[in-house]
């Protein structure tokens, strides 16, 4: 795994060197629920703040801010199912997240500019408006999620918006054990088998669908079972 993130802060320190100075270099890491593209990312974003020498130089931003709330779940014509279903595409706003995209995409300005994007409370189970502060000196923006190299609709206009496409490859079976441990963790089953339905019902089909509908990425990286990846997203 350290040489895995060490090859990719050193491909990315790289690439952003070949850029000019007010461009920023935009990555997505995606792949299925369990596959530990969360890690991954977060690595990658503290491996090459570590190596900068000018301050914090990269910043990651997970899609799960884009979830919409559980009211707008709750609005829907079938709620049950829409809760039910939540982290599946139709449960996510693509729209606002294509425009931050946009908007960080743009070059950077002399004057320092914050930019705001949302996070997920866990505790609350929904978004946090503006709690992501973007730097002007963050250059490397890493998004990660499920659905960011998929083709589809929306979910396209955003992919082709990266510079690169990441996308963490693993085998289903260990996906599936990690969302078990996952959602009993989180609380969100009692036991393993409401646990196992919700991965085999919800988070795997989900995958199945990115798989299905995803465009092909510039990396593909290989999860690892290791302790920190077995917790990942």
């Amino acid at each position: 795994m350290e040489q895995v993130i060490k090859e990719l802060v050193e491909h990315t320190n790289q690439k952003l060197s070949t850029l000019p100075s007010k461009t920023r270099l935009l990555i997505s890491v995606s792949g299925i629920p369990g596959s530990g593209k969360t890690t991954l990312a977060r690595r990658v974003t503290e491996g090459l703040n570590a190596v900068s020498k000018i301050g914090d130089v990269a910043a990651m931003i997970p899609m799960d801010g884009y979830h919409l709330t559980r009211a707008t779940l709750s609005a829907m014509p079938d709620p049950i199912e829409a809760h039910a279903r939540r982290g599946a595409p139709f449960t996510f706003d693509p729209v606002s997240l294509k425009l931050l995209i946009q908007q960080v995409k743009a070059p950077l300005e002399e004057e320092e500019r914050l930019i705001y994007a949302p996070s997920f409370d866990h505790a609350i189970k929904d978004p946090v408006e503006d709690d992501i502060k973007i730097l002007s000196s963050q250059r490397v923006l890493i998004f990660e999620g499920n659905y960011l190299s998929m083709g589809t609709d929306v979910w396209g206009d955003i992919a082709r918006l990266f510079d690169e496409l990441w996308f963490v490859e693993v085998d289903r079976g260990i996906a599936r054990e990690r969302l078990i441990a996952r959602h009993l963790k989180a609380g969100l089953a009692d036991t393993r088998e409401a646990a196992a339905k919700r991965a085999d019902e919800n988070d795997l089909p989900n995958g199945d669908y990115l798989v299905a509908n995803g465009l092909k990425p510039h990396r593909v990286i290989r999860s690892v079972e290791d302790q920190e990846y077995a917790r990942s997203g």
